[in-house]
């Protein structure tokens, strides 16, 4: 993916790079990896789903019959665990620039460009 992973697709590729998962594992996974923020309804997880399937980032790993229902699980694929891995190390960068700008401001090298001119809703 050259583009960059919209937030849900990083969550249900790293919660599938633990290992196969059926829908309702992932959901509640995606939620505990992001500490509750994101909280995925049924129909977008299984529109993501066939997205990512189409992408060749996912594959079906089995189906089970639970309480009469049928349980599909999903794994990931190598391409899917390359674009993880791709987006994982370009957030690292995103996030190690913040964190270097962010301490050259906390040591007076840096002033925010709206502190002289703030937004209309800050003055």
């Amino acid at each position: 993916m050259s583009r960059t992973m919209q937030e849900p697709t990083f969550l249900i590729l790293t919660a599938l790079a633990d290992g196969p998962q059926h829908g309702y594992g992932i959901i509640a996974d995606v939620e505990q990896i992001s500490a509750g923020r994101t909280r995925l309804r049924a129909g977008t997880l299984y529109a993501a789903l066939d997205r990512l399937q189409a992408d060749g980032l996912i594959a079906p790993d089995r189906e089970e019959v639970v309480d009469g229902r049928l349980r599909r699980y999903y794994r990931l694929t190598d391409d899917g665990a390359a674009a993880l891995a791709a987006e994982a190390a370009a957030l690292r960068r995103r996030t190690e620039a913040a964190e270097r700008r962010l301490a050259s401001f906390r040591l007076g090298g840096a002033t925010p460009a709206f502190a002289a001119h703030p937004p209309r809703g800050l003055r």
